[in-house]
């Protein structure tokens, strides 16, 4: 391969990946700009819960879902169990392990920030059509790895875990509806 190739290709790389730092810390910045009361590292987590078996809802695989440290789920399990929003419990299939429940009030929050989050896809991918939203979401797996089909798994609609929530269909609407009109730069 030819030195000014290689030279070329290295430095894509290489602003690629600050790119990506910096976005991810202002998608960050902006989610919790959004969401009134929680963070979006903290809105992850529950979405993570939300997205696994009731009866393996443990630490571990809460972690791994997240694809983050023991340690710092942890840390935002706690956070959350102290304001009312989660709640844990000794898990039935393993002794040593526990498993973490969204409590009614989380689940609440959970609407008011599923709105939000709605509207905070439409303005951060508001200069994106449909193709280059699925060519982006491609080249974002292909970067992630050969396991991402495995791994990610945020694809499932759990809608149905907050449909008895008070409010939920007209939040529900509210934000497809706001979510059309940015679309369509209404």
């Amino acid at each position: 391969m030819e030195h000014s190739l290689v030279y070329k290709e290295l430095y894509l790389m290489q602003q690629i990946y600050a790119t990506l730092f910096s976005v991810t810390n202002k998608l960050q910045m902006q989610g919790d700009h959004y969401f009134k009361n929680l963070t979006l590292r903290q809105y992850m987590l529950m979405l993570a819960i939300a997205h696994l078996p009731e009866d393996e809802t443990s630490l571990i695989n809460i972690a791994e879902k997240l694809e983050t440290s023991k340690q710092s789920a942890k840390k935002l399990i706690v956070n959350l169990e102290n304001k009312g929003y989660l709640a844990t419990s000794p898990s039935k299939r393993d002794k040593r392990a526990i498993n973490v429940v969204i409590t009614e009030q989380g689940k609440k929050v959970m609407v008011e920030c599923g709105e939000k989050s709605i509207l905070l896809m439409a303005d951060i991918f508001n200069n994106f059509n449909t193709n280059e939203l699925e060519i982006f979401w491609e080249l974002l797996r292909r970067l992630y790895g050969s396991k991402v089909k495995e791994v990610i798994g945020f694809e499932e609609d759990v809608n149905y875990k907050f449909e008895m929530v008070e409010g939920f269909e007209e939040a529900q609407g509210r934000a497809l509806n706001e979510f059309i009109s940015r679309r369509n730069g209404v």
